[in-house]
C-alpha cells in the first residue's frame, strides 16, 4: 500500500535546509501514519542545475508520479520540475523571478540552520535564470499556498503569475507559512493519499 502512494518530495528555501519547521512538521505527521519513507526531503546542492538533477535522479526510482512540495525558493524550483515532467506542486510562498534579486546575495552565504557558509556566484544567477518558464497553463495540477504577511517575498507577485492555479491566500501569517501543521491533511488530499490513509477513526494517530 505504502508503495502506491505518490512520493512526497519537499525543496526547500534559499539558505534553508530539511531541518526547517515545515519538513519537521510534515516529517512528524506522516510518522505518525505510518508512511514516513513516503517524503523525500534532501539537503539540496548549492547549484539550482545540481538540485533539479538531485530530484529527478530519485523521482526516476518511483513507479506513481511523485508529488512536488515547494516552500520559497524550492516553490520556483518545483515549478520548473512540474513544467518539465508535468507533475503536480504544492507551492508555499513560492519565490517568483528571482532573478530579479539573487544576484544582490553574490558573495558568501551561511546556511540558516547548519551555519554551513558557501559562496553564491554569477554561476548560481546563469542557473537561476536558466530555469525560468512562463506561467503555469495547466493550473490543476498546482495548489499554491500563501501568507499576506510574508516578510520575505510580495505574495502579490504569486497571485499575479500563478493567476491560473488554485490559490489559497491567507492574511497575515509570515514567510515560513504560519499554522502549517493544521494544513497537512489538505496537503495530503491534494497529493491524492486516500482518506483512508490520513482519516482514520479506528486509527488513534490519525490527522485532525
Amino acid at each position: 500500500m505504502s508503495a502506491d502512494l505518490p512520493l512526497l518530495i519537499y525543496l526547500h528555501g534559499f539558505n534553508s535546509s530539511p531541518q526547517s519547521l515545515k519538513v519537521r512538521l510534515l516529517q512528524e505527521a506522516l510518522s505518525k501514519l505510518g508512511h514516513a519513507e513516503r517524503l523525500y526531503a534532501p539537503q539540496l546542492p548549492h547549484s539550482p542545475a545540481q538540485a533539479l538533477a538531485l530530484i529527478e535522479q530519485r523521482m526516476a526510482q518511483e513507479s506513481v508520479p511523485p508529488v512536488l512540495i515547494g516552500s520559497s525558493l524550492g516553490g520556483y524550483y518545483a515549478t520548473a520540475l512540474a513544467e518539465k515532467h508535468g507533475l503536480k506542486a504544492l507551492l508555499i510562498n513560492p519565490a517568483v523571478a528571482p532573478s530579479r534579486w539573487v544576484s544582490d546575495y553574490l558573495g558568501e552565504q551561511r546556511n540558516y540552520h547548519s551555519g554551513e557558509t558557501w559562496q553564491l556566484t554569477q554561476d548560481f544567477v546563469d542557473e537561476i535564470n536558466a530555469l525560468q518558464c512562463p506561467p503555469p497553463c495547466a493550473g490543476q495540477r498546482y495548489q499554491v499556498w500563501l501568507q499576506t504577511q510574508d516578510e520575505t517575498l510580495d505574495y502579490r507577485d504569486a497571485v499575479a503569475y500563478y493567476r491560473g492555479c488554485a490559490l489559497r491566500v491567507e492574511p497575515g501569517g509570515e514567510h515560513g507559512f504560519r499554522h502549517f501543521a493544521a494544513h497537512i491533511p489538505a496537503l495530503l488530499a491534494f497529493a491524492g493519499w486516500p482518506p483512508s490513509v490520513w482519516q482514520n477513526p479506528a486509527n488513534p494517530s490519525q490527522l485532525r
